[in-house]
């Protein structure tokens, strides 16, 4: 699959929406990547999970992870198409950690999946819980990479596009963009 065709699936579905946005890391952008307009489609949900999967398939893996809530879709059908058990971490006092009863062992083969890497916090964070439970982090996939491969895990990395779209500091905003009103689409508060 092609970065081309990834784009051109998010057109189609709306995912690829224009603005002014705060994203979730706190950056404001002209342009925002809204999975959930595309993973509400299975077809698109199953093939971007499929081409994820299939990076993977021979790394061990035997627990996928994902931050809620953006990865939490995609997550659950690679686990799926891995056939392995799939959990998430979340956001309890502005701390991502693992609710719910899941949990993490010193066997576990992990790959973190998100759909979206601006700066790469959220999955940093899970990256930090895996470490405390002591896991064996094999990898991230990811659909978008907003930091055209300018974020580093430290682990084996796979996205299905990389771009370097454009975004600007809280302080740094241009005037033209500060004339649109801005939108918060992003799941965590700032």
């Amino acid at each position: 699959m092609t970065q081309e065709e990834v784009i051109k699936i998010f057109i189609e579905t709306g995912g690829l929406l224009e603005g002014h946005f705060i994203l979730t890391s706190g950056y404001h952008s002209p342009h925002y990547f809204q999975c959930a307009k595309v993973l509400e489609y299975p077809q698109y949900n199953t093939l971007f999970a499929n081409e994820i999967a299939n990076h993977f398939r021979n790394f061990d893996i035997n627990l996928v992870i994902s931050p809620a809530i953006g990865g939490i879709v995609l997550g659950t059908e690679v686990g799926r198409i891995l056939n392995v058990r799939t959990i998430f971490a979340e956001r309890e006092n502005d701390k991502m950690t693992l609710r719910r009863g899941f949990n993490i062992s010193e066997k576990d083969n992990i790959l973190i999946v998100e759909d979206v890497v601006t700066t790469g916090k959220s999955v940093f964070e899970v990256i930090d819980i895996i470490n405390e439970y002591k896991g064996n982090l094999k990898g991230v996939g990811y659909i978008i990479d907003r930091s055209n491969g300018k974020v580093k895990f430290n682990t084996e990395q796979f996205c299905l596009a990389k771009l370097d779209v454009v975004k600007y500091a809280p302080d740094e905003i241009p005037e033209w963009l500060n004339k649109i009103p801005p939108i918060k689409p992003g799941s965590r508060k700032i």
